[in-house]
């Protein structure tokens, strides 16, 4: 298949995959907001940040210390450079106070404890979905033991896009994604810290879920060491047909892509396997 050129409806998409150090929350918000800029001056409508882009997804012992609600320091830097500079971002993710959100008025999944909760953020910097994984990750992390797990699975509009949010090792589980693919989902993010060796997974879950609902996925991850751990990077952007269009290697880079609301329709018009499910 060909990837048309040149769609009227077209939208361009920015995965930042940046240097994410363990702890270093001031330096990793820093790296944050400089890629949003940085997308934002070469085009970009949306740039997509990775999985606890601030703290670090490995630095379990730093989780506590620094968890905030959601109208926190961390995503309110990343929303005033969305509104400056006139860009949507999916805020990767951070570590959520439960309490603190509560209190600030925002639904939580429970009264305290803490969350992996991702944010999505209009060209306005405003608020427009928060997204708490759901799928607590038990092998060799600390995530399960730490976070309390999210229950809803919402759903942003954004120029002709329906937009969902996973997070990380949500990938492995697909009917996840066929929930979104039921509630119109054309659009995918998947911020994660992906570690190696596990770089086969990576590459195979984000593309079988974009096959598997016709959808475009735009899977971004960190860069970097924490500890014993090194993320694979390979942040890439799979079309409707599981074609990746647009990637990198492990090194911090933007990576970027034209998406076309229209071209998940033709797609799903041409090859209607979703039509074709006996329930």
């Amino acid at each position: 298949m060909t990837e048309p050129i040149g769609r009227d409806d077209e939208i361009t998409v920015a995965l930042a995959q940046h240097r994410v150090e363990a702890g270093r929350v001031d330096a990793n918000v820093d790296r944050a907001v400089a890629a949003v800029e940085r997308a934002a001056e070469e085009g970009a409508d949306l740039v997509c940040l990775p999985e606890m882009f601030n703290v670090g997804y490995f630095a379990f012992d730093a989780y506590a210390r620094h968890a905030e609600p959601i109208d926190g320091p961390t995503l309110e830097r990343v929303g005033d450079a969305a509104a400056d500079h006139g860009v949507a971002v999916q805020a990767g993710s951070v570590v959520e106070d439960l309490a603190a959100s509560a209190d600030a008025g925002f639904d939580t999944p429970e009264p305290d404890g803490l969350a992996n909760a991702s944010v999505f953020l209009d060209r306005e910097g405003e608020l427009q979905a928060v997204y708490r994984k759901q799928h607590l990750f038990g092998y060799d992390s600390a995530e399960n033991q730490l976070l309390t797990p999210g229950e809803s699975l919402p759903t942003v509009e954004f120029e002709g896009f329906t937009v969902g949010m996973t997070t990380c090792y949500d990938l492995r589980f697909p009917e996840l994604y066929r929930e979104l693919a039921d509630a119109g989902v054309s659009l995918v993010l998947v911020p994660s810290a992906w570690p190696y060796p596990r770089v086969e997974h990576w590459r195979t879950l984000p593309r079988s879920r974009a096959i598997e609902n016709l959808t475009y996925v735009a899977a971004v991850n960190g860069s970097g060491e924490m500890g014993d751990d090194e993320l694979v990077g390979r942040s890439t952007v799979y079309d409707p047909w599981g074609t990746p269009i647009a990637t990198c290697d492990d090194d911090p880079e933007l990576v970027t892509a034209s998406l076309s609301p229209s071209r998940v329709e033709s797609v799903r018009e041409e090859f209607p396997a979703l039509r074709d499910r006996r329930l």
